[in-house]
Formats: structure tokens, sequence, C-alpha cells
């Protein structure tokens, strides 16, 4: 911390410029902590709180810029990218999903107060199709927000700061050691939790090949593509995929035809959503049920067929009757 503070006054806003950029860009590198310590300063007349600020909502939106012409340009793969890099990669996709469907452009000027969210929204925006203007709008505002709240923050908790950061500086190794096992807790909580989805559907995987073919048989099994409404929309399908999303399923709120095979897909990182509707319906007592191993991805890059638009939603209790 006393090397934030001294390359802040050194460097001063061009600093906390190239701070939010980089973690914008999806960089492990806090921006926050930095913005408040020049929150705390530009009170004290020490750095320019107009410039911090100005070129901080800068910086943000550039980055946020970049994102959104990548997921424009590239689609869903960059999401997958973004996600692989996060500590909960599985479920990264499906919750921005979910995000962007309940609360729509207001998420968008939230965004950056949600952990995971911010750098995963503007490409997501992109690759959904939102208009330049909109995101324009949402983005700046978003970033204007964000910053204003750290500095604003900064400049009411300045004793504190400055107290928290004498503490820091005499027990640097204690503050670290603690934060490493807070981490390592973390990251092995989320290890087990893949190992129990693991566990459960390993047998009850499908591939592609193997789809194909039962797909051609007379009596196919019941195909369904588990995703968010928002991004079924958006994306193409397998041909006779019904759609539905990860939490009717565990809601109980759809009824699966026990005397037919039901094969679940998603286009997730680890096909995670397909995986976890998998093991809904085996914990409920349906024996052939299986996830598509390599997702909608695996699906089109072994040359198979896909169609775009809008296929048919699965009503509750339709799925009885798709039988």
């Amino acid at each position: 911390m006393d090397a934030i503070l001294e390359e802040l006054l050194r460097h001063g806003v061009a600093l906390v410029g190239l701070n939010v950029f980089l973690q914008q860009l999806g960089l492990p590198i806090p921006s926050v902590p930095t913005m408040m310590i020049a929150g705390a300063l530009a009170l004290d007349g020490r750095i320019s709180a107009p410039g911090v600020f100005a070129v901080s909502v800068a910086a943000s939106a550039l980055a946020d810029m970049l994102w959104f012409a990548a997921g424009r340009r590239f689609g869903y793969p960059v999401l997958k990218l973004l996600c692989r890099v996060s500590l909960s990669p599985d479920a990264c996709v499906r919750q921005t999903e979910g995000i962007f469907e309940r609360w729509g452009f207001p998420s968008l000027v939230l965004s950056k107060f949600v952990p995971g969210f911010s750098t995963v929204a503007p490409p997501m925006a992109g690759a959904l199709r939102m208009s330049l203007p909109r995101f324009l709008l949402a983005t700046v505002a978003s970033a204007a927000l964000w910053v204003g709240a750290a500095m604003g923050a900064g400049a009411l908790f300045r004793r504190e700061i400055e107290w928290l950061l004498g503490w820091m500086s005499r027990h640097g190794v204690l503050a670290a050691l603690a934060l490493l096992v807070l981490l390592a807790l973390y990251v092995a909580y989320k290890a087990w939790q893949r190992w129990q989805l693991a566990r459960h559907v390993e047998g009850a995987m499908i591939a592609v090949h193997d789809l194909a073919a039962r797909l051609a048989d007379d009596s196919p099994p019941l195909l369904v593509d588990v995703g968010s409404r928002l991004a079924q929309r958006s994306r193409a399908h397998i041909p006779g995929a019904v759609l539905l999303d990860l939490e009717a399923i565990g809601s109980g709120a759809h009824a699966f035809p026990e005397d037919r095979s039901v094969v679940f897909y998603c286009a997730c990182p680890n096909e995670v959503s397909a995986k976890r509707a998998t093991q809904i319906l085996l914990a409920r007592g349906h024996r052939d049920v299986r996830a598509l191993a390599g997702g909608l991805e695996g699906w089109m890059a072994a040359g198979h067929p896909v169609e775009q638009g809008v296929g048919m939603i699965l009503a509750p209790m339709a799925a009885r009757r798709a039988a």
C-alpha cells in the first residue's frame, strides 16, 4: 500500500487511469483501492479530482468498447475465453445471461458494482447485438457511477484509509498471509464443487457422433437446449431441440417423459449447464439421461447442421406431451 501511495503521488492521474484500464481488460489488478486513495488525496488537493475522474471514466469506457467489439465480432467464444480465467468459469456465462435477461439495459449501468459481471458484460452485449449508441450510454454511465462512488468513498473515509495504510505497512506479512489463506479456501471449495458434479455425471455423457446417430433413429431422444431465453434467441440450435433454462429444470416446472431418453446440451464452458440438468433428472429417478460432450460448439465443429432463430420453447408439462 505504501508503494501504491508513493506511485500515486508521483504519477497521479495517469497511474489511476492505467490501473482502471488494465482491470477492465480483465487483469487481476484491483483498481477500487487506487481510486479510493486518489479520492482521499484529492480532498487534500494533492491530486486532481476532475482529472482522476475523467481519465478513469475514459479508460473504463475504452476497455469496455474493446470487449464489446470482440463480442460483436467473435460472439460466444470470447465469453468462454473470459470465463475460463475466472474462478467460477462454469457458471460465468450462465449467470451473465441471467442478469441480462432479468434486468436488460439497467444491468449494464450497474455492471461495475457486480464482481465478475463487469468484465463479461461488454462482450455479452456485443454478442447479443446491442446497439452501439445504447451500449456507449450505458458503459459511460456505469463508469461514472463506479468511479464517483470509489473516489467519494475514499474522501469520506480518508482517516480510516490513512489508518489502514499504516496498519498494512506495519503488518504486511500478516495481511498477505490472511489473504492467501482465504483465497486458498475459496479455490478448494470451487474445486470440490466441480469434483462433485463430475462424479455424478461422469458416465452420463454422449459423444457428438453418437447423438447424430441416435437422432437419425426411428425413436430419437428428446433433445433439450439448456440456456437463457436471451441467449437462445441470439445463437444457433441443433435442429429439433426444445429450449429450456436451467432454473426451470431445477424448479421441477417441466415434467420429462420417463419412457424416452433425454439429451441436454448447452453453449457454455465445460458443458456445465447440460451436466447440471442431467444431474437433476438422474436424482429424480430418470435413467436414460445424457449430456452432450463438447456442447453446441462440438456439434458445429463436427460439421453437423444447426438452425438459426427461436426454436420450440418447452412450456410447463410440455415435455411429457413431447414424448
